[in-house]
């Protein structure tokens, strides 16, 4: 029977999938009856427009509001707050990024909306031809997005024009076969957001382990409760934490030339870059200074390190002193909010003066093990998860190459 997400796709669009008993006998590749087909043969660019507003329309879809890699449109803005868009979409019709394409947005709309100029909406000529069910999935195919990026033209914000796209070739399946591997590619997908959902929820469980813990400590400790709870002192970050900074050894550039690309990076954020390099080889904490990256949150602000690395002096380095945990120490120091610590406006940092003032609750030892155990336990399940999820995304990029690939 179709998954959730056929059923979903199946019913947007006129040409609904049924199941067929004689897919258990079909080929998924054979390319027996497979015909050459240029792009712009079987799909058309649609380009109706309106007013959204004396359409009554609510929603609007920008190019912010695809997720790369993602057929799902989970955001959108409201037409009531304003918008200049008037190219109008359909359930059903997919939508694809022009602007930029190697960000790989492309996406089926699950609703009707006007989209941005640079979004092209697209659907097939004749669904008896092509299936709806399927184009989605040819535009998110590596070959596509190959070509996509080939034929852009532009510098700071490459465009793919309509008329490159429609050069594309590719060959088409019997409408039976294409039924069998839309059913199956969009099996794939579902497998695929089920797993981003756990992942997500997984992330949230662990967030609010590690908030109530500390909030029920820090409470326990203003009631000087410590039967219920192991012994809560509040410190100075300087307190818990040894400062690195000045204890950096240079690295003369002929090492550095020599050795470059030996061990692991690091610089603001994780960022890397080559400016002032020096090496440490413990564990430590580093925690990024660039003061865009902290109010922004687009990078962790802090994260574990091990083993011998390279660190510019755009991340501060702290050792954990003992007996307190470097990943107890490490989780707190992400969880917070940086923006009140952020000084300067032209170059905004995070400077080693106010990170030693940053105040850090801490348990006594053993209750800081058992948390940290807690924390590495749920990084374990969340490692297993990424890593399903990677192979599924893989499966999917497999099969795609196989739908597109041309026969030598």
């Amino acid at each position: 029977m179709p998954t959730k997400s056929v059923k979903f796709v199946s019913s947007v669009v006129s040409n609904s999938l049924k199941p067929n008993p004689d897919w258990a006998s079909l080929p998924l590749f054979d390319r027996t009856g497979w015909k050459r087909v240029r792009f712009g043969d079987v799909v058309e660019n649609c380009a109706e427009t309106c007013d959204p507003a004396e359409a009554g329309m609510e929603r609007f879809v920008a190019m912010e509001h695809l997720e790369p890699g993602s057929l799902h449109v989970r955001s959108w803005g409201n037409v009531a707050d304003g918008t200049t868009f008037t190219r109008r979409c359909q359930p059903g019709q997919v939508l694809f990024g022009k602007r930029r394409a190697y960000q790989r947005k492309v996406a089926v709309a699950e609703f009707e909306a006007v989209v941005s100029g640079d979004i092209y909406v697209l659907a097939p000529k004749d669904t008896q031809r092509l299936l709806p069910e399927l184009l989605p999935f040819l535009c998110l195919s590596e070959r596509f997005f190959q070509h996509a990026v080939g034929t852009s033209a532009g510098s700071l914000s490459p465009r793919t024009n309509w008329s490159s796209l429609v050069s594309f070739e590719f060959d088409l399946p019997p409408l039976d076969q294409q039924r069998r591997i839309a059913e199956i590619l969009w099996a794939v997908d579902e497998m695929i957001c089920a797993q981003e959902t756990l992942e997500k929820d997984s992330k949230s469980a662990r967030k609010t382990f590690f908030d109530t813990t500390i909030t029920e400590g820090r409470n326990a400790a203003v009631r000087n409760d410590n039967k219920s709870w192991p012994h809560w002192r509040e410190v100075t970050l300087a307190e818990a934490v040894d400062f690195l900074d000045g204890q950096r050894k240079p690295i003369k550039e002929a090492d550095r030339a020599k050795r470059r690309g030996d061990y692991p990076y690091y610089g603001a954020s994780g960022i890397i870059d080559t400016i002032d390099d020096f090496i440490f080889d413990e564990p430590l904490v580093l925690l990024g200074e660039d003061g865009a990256n902290i109010v922004d949150r687009s990078s962790p602000l802090a994260f574990r390190v091990s083993g011998k690395i390279w660190v510019n002096n755009h991340a501060h380095v702290l050792r954990v002193k003992p007996p307190n945990s470097l990943v107890y120490v490490e989780y707190y120091l992400e969880s917070l909010d940086y923006k009140p610590f952020v000084t300067g406006t032209a170059q905004p940092k995070l400077n080693k003066g106010v990170c030693e003032g940053i105040r850090i609750p801490l348990p006594d030892e053993k209750f800081q093990t058992e948390i940290h155990l807690r924390l590495l336990a749920f990084e374990k399940a969340l490692e297993a998860q990424t890593d399903n999820a990677r192979q599924t995304r893989e499966l999917l990029s497999a099969l795609l190459s196989q739908l597109t690939r041309i026969p030598s």
